[in-house]
């Protein structure tokens, strides 16, 4: 999964000439939306390193599991993120956008899950170069075709984020629960390619296993956006999470290529649940003014829980071995699902209240 949510920067006397060229419809979204997609396909597709660094270290450097987590931990204290579309005026459009978004990254993802599985079978030294220049590609494509949307606000009546943000209990239960699922759902990157290892499986199946997500994702991840729009979106988080967790935990029971396969099956569809929500969620959360700071916070959710889980996963694993670990992402699952819940009904109240900004035509109805 991949959560590029980079906070939106204003600097309206720079981008004016930009901003007044009209975008490029784009299957019926805005054309920056279509040009952030192929980004997204970029880095993923020559996304290897991520996604094999574990198995690099452990298997080539000879490094401790403790150690490569700690490594994979300082990966993801690097991630940066886009709060672009969090400025498209409609909830329903930024819920279509960032599911774009989603499916495009998940394309690439397919694409190096299988490709980066075979070559890592004749050394590593090639991921990293391939890796190296699609970052260097996406960044070109995002200088060149990406630009600047938050509304110009007068620098006297712009708020500092961070006061906002702790004074608001919701935000920061919110970013608490993502957190934690972010941390169960970083074990993919880091404990599932050591148990799968161990267990005889090597490279080549790890990536075909992990593949087989990116491959769901791409069928089922253009439905999930219709189908899941208008439903309760803090009810479908709850039982996202709660499938993620429940995924992960079936690596307690399952030994084989085609049992993590299964297992795989599980959390991707909960992982679509929450990708789908995550963004329009926090946006819609979001005072109008401080909505791309909202966003930026949102995406530390993921860098968070990209270092705490390879940290936490890998000292389990090696105190306590690999059923006890996948217990425990099952057993978080559960406490997510019952924290999302609680959580909701301020949440519902919080969305209701939000006016859509002016001129859009969006009801508060639409927002829900």
């Amino acid at each position: 999964m991949t959560i590029d949510l980079t906070p939106a920067r204003c600097h309206p006397e720079r981008d004016a000439a930009r901003q007044a060229r009209p975008f490029r419809s784009w299957l019926g979204l805005p054309g920056l939306v279509g040009a952030l997609a192929t980004c997204h396909f970029v880095s993923r597709a020559g996304g290897f390193v991520q996604t094999f660094l574990v198995l690099y270290l452990t298997q080539e450097r000879r490094l401790s599991p403790a150690t490569a987590g700690a490594v994979a931990a300082a990966v993801g204290a690097g991630t940066v993120g886009s709060a672009t579309v969090a400025d498209l005026p409609r909830p329903r459009e930024r819920i279509r956008a960032f599911g774009l978004l989603f499916w495009a990254a998940n394309l690439g993802f397919s694409v190096s899950t299988v490709t980066g599985g075979v070559l890592a079978q004749h050394g590593y030294r090639l991921l990293f170069w391939l890796n190296a220049a699609a970052s260097a590609t996406a960044a070109l494509i995002v200088w060149r075709r990406v630009p600047e949307t938050c509304p110009p606000t007068p620098r006297a009546r712009r708020r500092a984020l961070l006061p906002v943000v702790f004074r608001d209990r919701l935000m920061i239960a919110l970013v608490l629960i993502f957190v934690a699922h972010f941390s169960v759902f970083s074990q993919a990157f880091s404990t599932l390619p050591l148990v799968m290892a161990a267990g005889g499986l090597g490279a080549a199946t790890y990536g075909a296993v992990l593949a087989g997500n990116g491959i769901v994702i791409l069928a089922a991840q253009p439905l999930a956006v219709r189908v899941l729009a208008g439903r309760d979106r803090y009810t479908v988080l709850s039982v996202s999470m709660l499938l993620v967790g429940f995924g992960f935990g079936l690596g307690a029971v399952v030994h084989s290529g085609a049992g993590y396969a299964g297992s795989v099956l599980v959390w991707t569809v909960g992982e679509v649940g929450v990708a789908v929500m995550f963004g329009a969620t926090f946006a819609d959360l979001a005072p109008a003014d401080l909505r791309g700071g909202y966003m930026g916070v949102a995406a530390t959710t993921w860098g968070v829980g990209s270092v705490l889980g390879p940290l936490l996963g890998t000292a389990l694993l090696g105190r306590a071995g690999p059923a006890l670990l996948w217990l425990g992402c099952a057993l978080t699952g559960i406490t997510l699902f019952a924290a999302q819940q609680a959580a909701a009904p301020a949440l519902r109240r919080r969305t209701s209240q939000q006016d859509p900004p002016p001129g859009t035509g969006a009801s508060r109805g639409e927002r829900r």
